[in-house]
């Protein structure tokens, strides 16, 4: 994405005592050279106190918590046909660095009923709250009972936790014949406000993905930028870009104190995936934005990968190691769907041309270059081979179709999605081709609009065959209000014979799986600068099984 805020020097940053060794890590001279994957993630264990030792002698803390702890609300995520996540953060003052927690171990115990009344209890249990990890809690619920809608909620002392829905996916051989899921990205805070989550949570899906942008690094100003908050509103704490691992926890804690996003987790499960500014601006695997020295770098993206893990509704297998993560993974909705979620931002080269729109050139067609990195672009093309879903399904971050900026022939494209990656896209393509997929969907976020693309054999052939169907679903704030014809309009569509459909406003995209066929609604709000706004359909297709291309609904 282009930036609308810059860097500044960690030098310039005021590190909390809390960050602390992270700091000196970085900028320890004997160190630098030799600061490594291993060594960052060791500095990061280090000044966070990793509970590997010390957390279960810890302090235990429940009945002396005075004020609501679950300001952050509860989410669910992840469904599988037997278990689910549950997630919430105790954090009864959210916009103190320990979140009015402090050191000590909370037990935390957590049910989950048939329904909203907890009535029909069918299972609970404990998970601890651990300082180290921000007092977020992560409870793995198994046992549970194939495509069956759940309620779920928290205790912690004399505090019970807003009541949370969820559902578990079909079983694996379930012939089930429907899906409902919603796909949305990309939420400045200070862009505006989050009426499209409110019509997220008001809608009947099954299931939400979020395709990156979670949060954004640049500063909040004490008015909330463009929500004109009375003066002073939002503390200081927010007023700078997040560095370390306490700005980002704070970050996540600001935009979980807004009740439309809130409402969002708790009425849908969520299956997760991050972009760029989760942690920084259009990073490319270990290289920044701008001139930091690397091992800088990899100190900053293990305490956002950390603080990410800690606020969204994942496994302990996405629990970072240091500056790394595993959050690439697979899920499956009966034998109607598959789900393939990318990430496609740690592991990818260095963006070419300085990170410039321009035209494909040797540099950024050089075979050797990657977006997906090599274990992952195996691992999704064997998946593709092994599948027996009716669709497969791909949520990912950037756009994936060819997307020319002009009608002329040596036209310029965006380096920092597939078209700077182009031979990593061919093999994407040639990967689907073998393995045989029929019926191929992939989710995009990052771009701010709604787009839907035919994905074609040949980009720069309009005749050769159509391959599946990209659809991108706008944006819940970035980008402020939008315009449903933005003046790049006319040329995108001249340019892009595969481009079905273009529109600049807010909104999300509603998709809905089938036997015959899948239905495509692009849903838009008209301002997110005042809350409150209407959400209408702009916009719907269809893309039957068997017959990739896009028609209109």
């Amino acid at each position: 994405m282009a930036p609308t805020g810059r860097h500044r020097a960690l030098a310039e940053h005021a590190f909390s005592p809390h960050d602390a060794v992270m700091g000196a890590a970085a900028r320890h001279p004997g160190r630098r050279r030799f600061l490594t994957v291993t060594a960052a993630a060791a500095a990061l264990a280090f000044s966070t106190n990793l509970p590997a030792r010390g957390a279960v002698a810890a302090p235990e803390r429940g009945a002396r918590i005075r004020k609501d702890p679950f300001t952050l609300g509860v989410a669910s995520g992840d469904p599988l046909p037997d278990s689910v996540l549950l997630w919430t953060r105790l954090a009864p003052e959210p916009f103190a660095e320990d979140g009015g927690m402090g050191t000590e171990r909370v037990t935390v115990e957590w049910e989950m009923a048939l329904d909203e009344h907890f009535a029909a209890v069918v299972s609970r249990g404990t998970a601890d709250a651990h300082a180290e990890y921000a007092h977020s809690v992560h409870a793995h619920v198994r046992g549970l009972t194939p495509d069956t809608v759940y309620h779920y909620r928290f205790r912690a002392g004399a505090w019970i936790s807003p009541t949370g829905r969820t559902r578990t996916a079909p079983s694996a051989r379930s012939g089930t014949s429907s899906l409902r899921l919603a796909a949305v990205a990309c939420q400045a805070y200070q862009d505006g406000y989050y009426t499209v989550l409110r019509h997220v949570a008001e809608d009947d899906v099954d299931v939400v993905f979020h395709l990156g942008d979670y949060l954004y690094e640049y500063a909040v100003d004490p008015a909330g930028g463009e929500r004109r908050y009375p003066s002073g509103t939002l503390p200081g704490v927010f007023n700078r870009e997040t560095m370390t691992l306490a700005d980002y926890r704070l970050r996540y804690s600001l935009y979980k104190s807004d009740e439309d996003l809130r409402a969002a987790h708790a009425a849908h499960p969520f299956v997760v995936t991050w972009d760029d500014h989760e942690t920084e601006n259009n990073y490319a695997g270990a290289v920044p934005e701008n001139d930091v020295p690397p091992d800088e770098f990899l100190l900053r993206r293990a305490a956002a990968f950390r603080a990410y893990w800690e606020n969204q509704p994942l496994r302990a297998a996405q629990l970072p190691k240091g500056p790394d993560a595993r959050l690439y993974r697979r899920l499956h909705w009966g034998t109607l769907a598959q789900f393939d979620v990318l990430d496609t931002r740690q592991y990818r080269s260095d963006q070419a041309y300085d990170d410039r729109p321009q035209a494909p050139g040797p540099e950024s067609d050089d075979p050797s270059r990657t977006l997906t990195g090599a274990a992952q672009e195996r691992w999704l093309i064997d998946g593709w081979r092994n599948s027996t879903a009716l669709w497969n399904v791909t949520p990912q971050q950037v756009c994936f179709s060819q997307r020319r900026f002009d009608v002329t022939a040596d036209a310029a494209v965006s380096m920092d999605a597939w078209d700077g990656y182009r031979a990593s896209r061919d093999r994407v393509i040639a990967g689907a081709k073998s393995a045989g997929i029929d019926n191929w969907l992939v989710l995009t976020g990052d771009v701010h609009v709604a787009y839907a693309f035919d994905i074609k054999d040949d980009f720069d052939d309009p005749r050769s065959a159509t391959l599946g169907t990209e659809v991108t679903c706008t944006s819940v704030a970035s980008g402020r209000d939008g315009a449903e014809r933005p003046a790049t309009w006319d040329t995108y569509m001249r340019a892009n014979p595969h481009l079905r459909f273009y529109d600049g406003r807010r909104g999300y995209v509603r998709v809905e799986l089938g036997r015959r066929a899948a239905r495509l609604d692009f849903r838009t709000v008209s301002a997110i600068s005042t809350p409150g706004a209407p959400v209408t359909t702009a916009a719907s297709f269809v893309t039957e099984a068997g017959v990739p291309g896009l028609k209109p609904a």
